[in-house]
């Protein structure tokens, strides 16, 4: 319990103030990051279903390949060609919450002479099949550097609204609670110091009579 003195009673009512100021930041904060999160969202959604389609398609195009020039050939093609594919992460900052970005140094889609076998060898259908899948990696490359983004916003996003909630809900009606007590003792004492006042008053004029009265 808080020693109940006027000293404290003002210390209680700028940490109400202080409180308030700190939900108005937070709320501040948490709107601008749901914002953020929303417009980080529109395009990674809209990512995410060019890439079912694009894969439904590459899925499609490569069962026509392995139908026409067999699975093994389709398998040996395909280890001729794979390569690394290097990519930066770079440190990001959205409202000052830190994030990881990727970006690839190059696009995946190669040219038909550029994946390492001779094209001539091979058929439509496979080389249709090889374009959509190295789409496919800049895709998930382009869903990744959102990812990152996305999944730290939430997570901000949830922190913040339960700074938001304590504050609220805990520490603000608490700190309310004290200023109502120590109002309520101090309101006494007043009542108990004005009446023991009254009382001296009554008791210090009947002694100025009774010394008239003698």
């Amino acid at each position: 319990m808080i020693h109940p003195t006027r000293t404290n009673l003002l210390l209680l009512k700028d940490k109400v103030l202080s409180i308030n100021n700190s939900i108005e930041i937070l709320t501040a904060r948490r709107q601008a990051l749901i914002m953020e999160l929303m417009k980080s969202s529109t395009p990674y959604l809209e990512s995410r279903k060019k890439l079912g389609i694009l894969y439904g398609e590459a899925i499609t195009r490569l069962a026509v390949a392995q139908a026409m020039s067999g699975g093994e050939r389709v398998q040996a093609l395909a280890l001729t060609a794979q390569r690394d594919l290097r990519v930066a992460v770079s440190a990001k900052s959205v409202w000052g919450l830190p994030y990881k970005e990727i970006a690839p140094n190059e696009s995946a889609v190669r040219s038909v002479t550029g994946r390492g076998y001779d094209y001539r060898f091979t058929t439509p259908a496979l080389e249709e099949a090889a374009f959509r899948f190295e789409n496919i990696v800049d895709d998930v490359l382009a869903l990744a550097a959102y990812e990152n983004k996305i999944q730290r916003l939430g997570r901000e996003i949830k922190k913040t609204t339960r700074r938001m909630r304590v504050l609220e809900e805990k520490i603000l009606p608490q700190v309310r609670r004290q200023i109502k007590s120590i109002a309520g003792h101090i309101a006494e004492r007043e009542r108990e110091t004005h009446y023991r006042l009254k009382e001296f008053k009554k008791a210090q004029s009947r002694d100025q009579e009774e010394m008239k009265s003698a």
